[in-house]
C-alpha cells in the first residue's frame, strides 16, 4: 500500500448547512505544524506537510474529516529545531499559541463529532498542544467524546527504530535529519533539494543555555546527519506510524454517539 496520494474529506470544503450532519459521530483530525527552517535541502513547510499527510491518511482510513491545519507553531529552539539563527521561521509566542489552540477547541465543542485526533508535526508544539487539550477537558469542552493527541514520531516503536535506524540519534536531534528527509523524499520528492547535510555532533536534549552559540548545535540548520535517507525508508516509516496511529485511534474511541439535537445551539448563538 502506498502512502502517496491520500485524500480525505476536508472540513473547510463543507458548506454551513452541511456541517452538522457531516461531522455527526465522525472523527475529526486536526494537523498542527509550523513554518520552520529545515536546513538547505528541505522546505520551511516540512512540519505542517507531514502533519497533514499523516492526518489525511488517518481521516481517510476511518472515514473522518480533516480540520484546517494550524500552520504557525511555537518558536524553534536551538537544541531541537536549530533556533532562530536561520532565516525563514515563523512562530507564535507560547501564550498566543496556547490561546489559539484553546479557542479553537472551544469553537469545536458545539459540533456533534464523536472523536478528535490531533496530529502534531513540530517538536516545540507538543507541550502546548497537550496543555490546551487538558485545559479544554477541564472546561468540559469534550464531554464524553474521545480525544487523542500525539506527535507522529512518538508513535514509532523502539523495535522498529532498532531494525530500520541503527544509528538513530534521538528524536530531538532528528530535525531535518534522516527521518524527515526520508519522509519528504517519499511524500514530496519535488520539494527535496539534492544537497544532503552531514552533521555528526548531535545536541543533548533537555538543556537550555544562554548566551546561545548557534554553531554549538548546527551550522546548516540540521541537527543530525541525512546520510542514508531514502524514499524507501520514508515509505516504511510512514506506514509504520500510520498503523500505530490507527491502532491508537480505534482503541481510544469510546463509540460516542451524539444527541440528535446536538449542534442546534449554534444556530441560535
Amino acid at each position: 500500500m502506498s502512502a502517496k496520494h491520500r485524500y480525505a474529506q476536508q472540513y473547510s470544503d463543507l458548506t454551513s448547512p452541511e456541517v452538522i450532519d457531516a461531522v455527526r459521530d465522525s472523527t475529526l483530525v486536526w494537523p498542527i505544524g509550523s513554518v520552520e527552517q529545515h536546513g538547505p535541502h528541505l522546505p520551511l513547510s516540512v512540519d505542517l506537510l507531514l502533519a497533514e499527510d499523516f492526518g489525511n491518511a488517518i481521516a481517510e482510513s476511518v472515514s473522518g474529516l480533516v480540520l484546517p491545519t494550524l500552520s504557525i507553531g511555537a518558536r524553534s529552539l536551538p537544541q531541537s529545531g536549530g533556533g532562530l539563527h536561520f532565516p525563514g521561521t515563523l512562530y507564535l509566542q507560547g501564550a498566543s499559541l496556547l490561546s489559539t489552540l484553546t479557542d479553537t477547541l472551544s469553537a469545536l465543542r458545539h459540533l456533534p463529532y464523536g472523536q478528535l485526533v490531533v496530529v502534531n508535526g513540530h517538536f516545540e508544539n507538543e507541550a502546548l498542544v497537550f496543555e490546551a487539550i487538558d485545559s479544554a477537558r477541564d472546561a468540559g469542552y469534550f464531554g464524553d467524546r474521545s480525544v487523542s493527541a500525539f506527535s507522529w514520531w512518538s508513535l514509532t516503536r523502539d523495535e522498529w527504530i532498532a531494525e530500520n535506524l541503527p544509528d538513530f540519534p534521538g528524536w530531538h536531534a532528528e530535525h531535518a535529519g534522516l527521518t524527515e528527509t526520508s519522509l519528504m523524499m517519499h511524500l514530496h520528492p519535488d520539494l527535496v533539494r539534492p544537497h544532503r547535510p552531514i552533521h555528526l555532533d548531535t545536541p543533548r536534549s533537555g538543556i537550555y543555555a544562554h548566551p546561545i552559540d548557534p554553531t554549538t548545535f548546527t551550522t546548516e540548520g540540521v541537527l543530525s546527519s541525512t546520510v542514508g535517507a531514502s524514499e524507501e525508508i520514508g515509505n516504511r516509516l510512514f506506514l509504520h506510524v500510520l498503523d500505530q496511529a490507527l491502532s491508537l485511534t480505534r482503541t481510544n474511541s469510546n463509540n460516542w454517539k451524539s444527541d440528535p439535537d446536538a449542534g442546534s445551539d449554534i444556530l441560535h448563538a
